[in-house]
């Protein structure tokens, strides 16, 4: 049996009074308090779910987005696929880069240095090509999650605000950051509320039995927290 590292003992001795499951405001306090004992980084912070869903059904997948209030502690940096007035629209709203023929060459030569690629309708034509590469990144525009829309301006705000996609796996899996452990306690909670609620929001109607199997908090590098998935509901109702 391998030997524990000085940081798992420590997370071990810090976890030993912890009583699990926990509730959320308890388990986030505790992953920000073993981080700052034992993590050189500001850690992000992850809620992972699993879903009695079953995928394999069309009307049981879920895949939506959710704007966090305190948003993700990052900088995302927003390209967006326009024409004319819709791409100066996007330049005004705080996108990093817009343009259209001459934005699309520069990815199909290799070129991803955005976190958010949104489109207009009319260029989704001209993405065809490129569906092969920005597919398995992640970063093809989808009607689904708002980043193929004319409202450009308002698709840029939210992307630049801590937008963030949540989609269950083959599992029924949903894994999701919420934001940093360096964040106040209160923005945490906040924003773990907002997409626990949205994800309740996307309860497919077809979906029989238990939805919410279980739920983890965890940090990049750092233990995983059980929550209690009998109180979940209630506890989101009472924190949003």
């Amino acid at each position: 049996m391998s030997k524990l590292t000085k940081k798992q003992q420590k997370v071990q001795e810090m976890l030993a009074d912890f009583a699990q499951p926990a509730t959320a405001v308890d388990a986030l306090k505790k992953l920000q308090e073993i981080s700052k004992a034992t993590s050189k980084f500001n850690e992000t912070v992850e809620c992972h779910m699993r879903l009695g869903i079953d995928v394999r059904q069309a009307d049981q997948q879920i895949r939506s987005t959710v704007v966090l209030p305190a948003g993700l502690g990052k900088t995302v940096r927003v390209c967006v696929i326009a024409k004319g007035a819709k791409a100066t629209e996007a330049t005004e709203a705080g996108a990093d880069f817009a343009g259209a023929e001459e934005i699309l060459d520069k990815i199909a030569g290799g070129w991803f240095e955005f976190d958010t690629l949104i489109a207009t309708p009319d260029c989704m034509g001209m993405l065809g090509k490129l569906g092969r590469v920005l597919g398995p990144k992640g970063l093809m525009p989808n009607p689904k999650t708002g980043t193929v829309t004319m409202d450009v301006a308002k698709a840029v705000k939210d992307a630049k605000a801590g937008k963030v996609e949540f989609r269950a796996d083959k599992q029924g899996m949903i894994h999701c950051p919420i934001g940093k452990v360096e964040f106040a306690a209160d923005d945490l909670i906040k924003n773990y509320a907002t997409l626990a609620d949205a994800i309740l929001r996307a309860k497919p109607a077809a979906a029989k039995g238990t939805f919410v199997k279980s739920i983890y908090l965890a940090t990049t590098m750092g233990p995983g927290i059980k929550l209690d998935p009998k109180v979940f509901a209630a506890e989101v109702k009472e924190l949003v």
